[in-house]
Protein backbone atom coordinates (compact mmCIF):
# COMPACT_ATOMS: atom_id res chain seq x y z
CA UNK A 1 0.00 0.00 0.00
CA UNK A 2 1.01 3.39 -0.90
CA UNK A 3 1.88 5.87 2.24
CA UNK A 4 -0.24 8.90 3.02
CA UNK A 5 2.82 10.86 1.25
CA UNK A 6 2.70 8.95 -1.69
CA UNK A 7 -0.96 9.31 -2.13
CA UNK A 8 -0.75 13.05 -1.69
CA UNK A 9 2.47 13.44 -4.15
CA UNK A 10 0.87 11.71 -6.82
CA UNK A 11 -2.88 13.23 -6.65
CA UNK A 12 -1.34 17.12 -6.81
CA UNK A 13 0.52 15.57 -9.98
CA UNK A 14 -3.35 16.26 -11.56
CA UNK A 15 -4.21 19.28 -8.91
CA UNK A 16 -1.69 22.27 -9.87
CA UNK A 17 -3.45 24.85 -11.91
CA UNK A 18 -5.41 27.37 -8.95
CA UNK A 19 -8.93 27.25 -10.58
CA UNK A 20 -8.99 23.65 -10.57
CA UNK A 21 -8.19 23.48 -6.84
CA UNK A 22 -10.23 25.68 -5.59
CA UNK A 23 -12.79 23.77 -7.88
CA UNK A 24 -11.38 20.28 -5.73
CA UNK A 25 -11.75 21.92 -2.63
CA UNK A 26 -15.04 22.92 -2.94
CA UNK A 27 -16.63 20.55 -5.00
CA UNK A 28 -14.54 17.33 -3.13
CA UNK A 29 -16.32 17.75 0.13
CA UNK A 30 -20.01 18.30 -1.81
CA UNK A 31 -19.46 15.07 -3.64
CA UNK A 32 -18.60 12.80 -0.81
CA UNK A 33 -21.61 14.66 1.22
CA UNK A 34 -23.57 13.84 -1.82
CA UNK A 35 -22.48 10.19 -1.79
CA UNK A 36 -23.14 9.74 1.64
CA UNK A 37 -26.57 11.12 0.86
CA UNK A 38 -27.47 8.69 -1.52
CA UNK A 39 -25.64 5.22 0.24
CA UNK A 40 -28.55 6.49 2.90
CA UNK A 41 -31.33 6.63 0.62
CA UNK A 42 -30.35 3.07 -0.34
CA UNK A 43 -33.48 0.59 1.73
CA UNK A 44 -31.75 -1.16 4.45
CA UNK A 45 -32.14 -4.95 4.61
CA UNK A 46 -32.48 -7.78 7.34
CA UNK A 47 -30.02 -6.90 10.13
CA UNK A 48 -29.43 -2.92 9.07
CA UNK A 49 -32.58 -2.51 9.50
CA UNK A 50 -32.39 -3.71 13.29
CA UNK A 51 -30.07 -1.77 14.40
CA UNK A 52 -30.44 2.15 14.84
CA UNK A 53 -27.82 4.58 12.96
CA UNK A 54 -26.48 1.22 10.65
CA UNK A 55 -27.19 2.02 7.20
CA UNK A 56 -24.89 1.74 3.67
CA UNK A 57 -23.63 5.49 4.41
CA UNK A 58 -22.23 4.75 7.84
CA UNK A 59 -20.89 1.20 6.88
CA UNK A 60 -19.32 3.07 3.98
CA UNK A 61 -18.12 6.01 6.31
CA UNK A 62 -16.63 3.18 8.73
CA UNK A 63 -14.69 1.31 5.65
CA UNK A 64 -13.27 4.84 4.58
CA UNK A 65 -12.25 5.52 8.31
CA UNK A 66 -10.29 2.42 8.66
CA UNK A 67 -8.08 3.19 4.86
CA UNK A 68 -7.61 6.71 6.44
CA UNK A 69 -6.55 5.83 9.85
CA UNK A 70 -4.29 3.32 8.26
CA UNK A 71 -2.57 6.08 6.27
CA UNK A 72 -2.15 9.04 8.83
CA UNK A 73 -3.54 9.46 12.30
CA UNK A 74 -4.16 13.06 12.46
CA UNK A 75 -6.05 13.15 9.05
CA UNK A 76 -8.27 10.06 10.74
CA UNK A 77 -8.85 12.39 13.16
CA UNK A 78 -10.15 15.30 10.95
CA UNK A 79 -12.22 13.21 8.54
CA UNK A 80 -13.70 11.62 11.58
CA UNK A 81 -14.92 15.04 12.39
CA UNK A 82 -15.72 15.87 8.89
CA UNK A 83 -17.84 12.71 8.40
CA UNK A 84 -19.06 12.87 11.94
CA UNK A 85 -20.69 16.81 10.08
CA UNK A 86 -21.80 14.74 7.09
CA UNK A 87 -23.55 12.21 8.41
CA UNK A 88 -25.21 14.88 11.01
CA UNK A 89 -26.30 16.32 8.02
CA UNK A 90 -27.14 13.91 5.54
CA UNK A 91 -29.49 12.70 8.93
CA UNK A 92 -31.13 15.84 9.06
CA UNK A 93 -31.95 16.18 5.20
CA UNK A 94 -33.16 12.72 5.67
CA UNK A 95 -35.62 14.10 7.98
CA UNK A 96 -36.81 17.13 5.90
CA UNK A 97 -37.61 14.81 2.99
CA UNK A 98 -35.23 16.30 0.61
CA UNK A 99 -32.07 13.97 0.92
CA UNK A 100 -32.43 11.98 -2.06
CA UNK A 101 -33.15 15.50 -4.49
CA UNK A 102 -30.36 17.71 -2.88
CA UNK A 103 -27.92 14.53 -2.70
CA UNK A 104 -28.42 13.75 -6.97
CA UNK A 105 -28.11 17.48 -7.89
CA UNK A 106 -24.90 18.01 -5.10
CA UNK A 107 -23.67 15.02 -7.22
CA UNK A 108 -24.05 16.11 -11.01
CA UNK A 109 -23.60 19.95 -10.53
CA UNK A 110 -20.60 19.35 -8.22
CA UNK A 111 -18.87 16.63 -10.91
CA UNK A 112 -19.72 18.99 -13.88
CA UNK A 113 -17.20 21.37 -12.06
CA UNK A 114 -14.40 18.52 -11.18
CA UNK A 115 -14.67 17.62 -14.84
CA UNK A 116 -14.40 21.73 -15.73
CA UNK A 117 -11.75 21.77 -13.77
CA UNK A 118 -9.93 19.00 -14.95
CA UNK A 119 -9.67 20.28 -19.03
CA UNK A 120 -8.77 23.84 -16.68
CA UNK A 121 -5.87 21.28 -16.06
CA UNK A 122 -5.42 19.59 -18.72
CA UNK A 123 -4.94 16.21 -16.86
CA UNK A 124 -7.20 13.70 -16.63
CA UNK A 125 -8.82 12.64 -12.88
CA UNK A 126 -6.47 10.83 -10.40
CA UNK A 127 -9.16 8.18 -9.98
CA UNK A 128 -9.05 7.32 -13.91
CA UNK A 129 -5.94 5.46 -13.21
CA UNK A 130 -6.63 4.31 -9.69
CA UNK A 131 -10.30 4.09 -8.05
CA UNK A 132 -8.94 4.50 -5.00
CA UNK A 133 -7.89 8.26 -5.96
CA UNK A 134 -12.25 8.78 -4.72
CA UNK A 135 -11.56 8.11 -1.45
CA UNK A 136 -7.66 9.95 -1.09
CA UNK A 137 -9.70 13.83 -2.59
CA UNK A 138 -11.02 14.06 0.66
CA UNK A 139 -8.37 13.44 2.03
CA UNK A 140 -6.18 15.54 0.14
CA UNK A 141 -8.45 18.37 0.54
CA UNK A 142 -8.28 17.82 4.36
CA UNK A 143 -4.61 18.50 4.49
CA UNK A 144 -4.98 21.81 2.90
CA UNK A 145 -7.62 22.93 5.38
CA UNK A 146 -5.12 21.45 8.03
CA UNK A 147 -1.92 23.23 6.24
CA UNK A 148 -3.79 26.44 6.72
CA UNK A 149 -4.96 26.38 10.22
CA UNK A 150 -1.28 25.68 10.96
CA UNK A 151 -0.65 22.00 11.41
CA UNK A 152 3.06 22.10 8.80
CA UNK A 153 4.23 18.78 8.78
CA UNK A 154 1.31 16.85 7.00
Amino acid sequence: MRSFDQWMDEYALSHQNPTNVLIHKICVPLIMLSVIGLLWCIPSLGIFSRLPGLNWATLFVSGALCFYFLLNRLMFVGMMIQSVLMLTLTSWMASQGVLLQVSIIIFVVSWIFQFWGHKIEGKKPSFADDIAFLLIGPLWVQRALFKRIGFKNI
